[in-house]
C-alpha cells in the first residue's frame, strides 16, 4: 500500500500541465487511490454471498441480549468492553478483524446503523452507538436499565 502514496505525491508534483476529463491529474488519481484501496480488501479476502452475512449478522443481534463488532487495536472498543465488564454484564463480541468476512459486515453495520466506525454496541436488537455514548450510558447510570429489557440481569446474555 505505500506504492500509491508515492506515486499519488510523484504525479502531484509533475501534473500542473496534466488534464483528464477537465480535471487536474492529482484528483483523477486520488479518486483512483481510494477506489483501488477499497476493492483491495475484496481482492484480498473471500468474498461471501452478502445476503448469507447480513443473515448472520442479524442472527447474531438477535440471539444475544448484548453484541459488541469490535477490532481488536481499537480503543474505543476496549472502553465499550470495559463498559459492560464494570456492571458484570455478559456479551457476545466480534472481532472483526479476526473474521474472514470481516470487511463485509463492517460494510453491512455501515448500512444497518448509518455509522462504519466500530465498535457498533447493539442491545436488545437495537444499536445504541459506539464506545463513547456505552460509557455515557454507563456513567448516567441507564446501561443496565437496557440490558435488563432483554430480561436478564448482570451476568447474563
Amino acid at each position: 500500500m505505500r506504492l500509491l502514496p508515492m506515486l499519488y505525491r510523484t504525479v502531484c508534483r509533475k501534473s500542473s500541465s496534466w488534464n483528464l476529463k477537465g480535471k487536474p491529474a492529482h484528483q483523477q488519481l486520488n479518486r483512483f487511490t481510494w477506489s483501488f484501496a477499497a476493492r483491495m480488501g475484496n481482492f484480498l479476502s473471500s468474498s461471501a454471498p452478502q445476503s448469507d452475512i447480513i443473515k448472520m449478522v442479524k442472527e447474531t443481534v438477535s440471539e444475544n441480549c448484548v453484541v459488541i463488532f469490535s477490532k481488536t487495536s481499537c480503543p474505543y472498543c476496549q472502553m465499550a468492553k470495559e463498559a459492560f465488564n464494570d456492571l458484570n454484564i455478559n456479551y457476545k463480541v466480534v472481532e472483526l478483524d479476526q473474521e474472514e468476512h470481516g470487511n463485509q459486515i463492517q460494510t453491512i453495520l455501515h448500512k444497518m446503523t448509518g455509522a462504519r466506525t466500530v465498535p457498533r454496541v447493539f442491545i436488545n436488537g437495537s444499536c445504541i452507538g459506539g464506545g463513547t455514548e456505552t460509557r455515557k450510558l454507563k456513567e448516567e447510570g441507564k446501561l443496565m436499565e437496557l440490558v435488563q429489557q432483554c430480561g436478564i440481569s448482570g451476568a447474563g446474555s
